[in-house]
């Protein structure tokens, strides 16, 4: 089966817009549980050209990073964070925890975390939801933009579409590609920035599967971010790196910043369907 690319012909841009913030790379790096970046990692990172910084909510090093930026640095990195909370007075314990951990004044992004059904999205919007609480920071300028994490594409599209929201979070890699049709038409068409994550497909994508044709070897983690990056109504590519070693064979985008050609194209998409088939179905 041949995939048609959905591709823009163009090289992709390397740097973006969200709302009215610093204009931001559009290969972001996060850590998460397990990570073993370092203080000395992040800052490298952002001497090479990241300035997009997700942030997991607990102590590593990418918090201290952030704690020693100067106020010139700061001013040209993009801070998100996910929340948890639901309701008015946790929402607000949270995000006040946030601020001293990172000893900032104000947060760029802040996401409503992992809204996957549509009672909770009517938790977050109530009179004492965690959205007044948000809005209320955004007024006082805590918070710049507020968003939503989820991996539920047609409910994230819904809840972008409701006025409230500055921006989405979702899933998106070549073996995971429903946000083309569900999402993107969307979110393209109000203008709201998508930031992706799960490029690698929790590593999949950088695995052989039985079905390989003979000598294929998979491409390295950098071209499936590259594949990630490539499509136009993709913001930001989030990465998440385990070591320094993993993150300078990221950052190799950076300095040969280009699209795919339709010969690498195909083969990774085709490469992604055998790993959806062989490694378990996701929608």
């Amino acid at each position: 089966m041949i995939v048609k690319p959905v591709l823009s012909p163009r090289k992709p841009e390397k740097h973006t817009s969200l709302g009215n913030l610093h204009p931001v790379c559009r290969l972001g790096l996060a850590t998460r549980g397990g990570t073993r970046l370092l203080k000395q990692d992040v800052l490298w990172a952002l001497e090479r050209g990241i300035n997009y910084l997700n942030w997991p909510g607990h102590e590593d090093g990418m918090s201290e990073a952030i704690r020693s930026l100067s106020p010139r640095q700061r001013e040209r990195v993009i801070i998100a964070v996910q929340l948890g909370s639901r309701y008015t007075t946790d929402t607000q314990m949270e995000l006040d925890a946030i601020l001293q951990t990172l000893a900032v004044d104000y947060i760029d992004l802040v996401t409503h975390y992992y809204v996957e059904t549509e009672h909770e999205w009517q938790q977050i919007m109530q009179p004492d939801g965690a959205q007044d609480t948000l809005e209320k920071a955004r007024k006082s300028g805590k918070l710049l933009m507020i968003g939503l994490t989820s991996h539920q594409r047609s409910l994230a599209a819904e809840f972008a579409q409701s006025g409230k929201l500055d921006a989405l979070m979702i899933r998106y890699n070549a073996a995971h590609r429903g946000a083309e049709q569900d999402v993107f038409p969307i979110t393209d068409r109000i203008q709201i920035p998508v930031i992706t994550y799960t490029g690698l497909r929790w590593g999949a994508l950088m695995k052989s599967t039985p079905a390989d044709p003979t000598g294929f070897v998979p491409p390295s983690a950098a071209m499936w971010y590259r594949f990630v990056i490539s499509h136009p109504s993709v913001s930001v590519s989030l990465m998440a790196p385990n070591t320094r070693e993993e993150l300078e064979s990221n950052l190799t985008i950076i300095d040969n910043w280009e699209g795919l050609t339709h010969d690498e194209y195909q083969l990774m998409v085709h490469h992604a369907l055998r790993v959806r088939q062989h490694a378990g179905h996701f929608p």
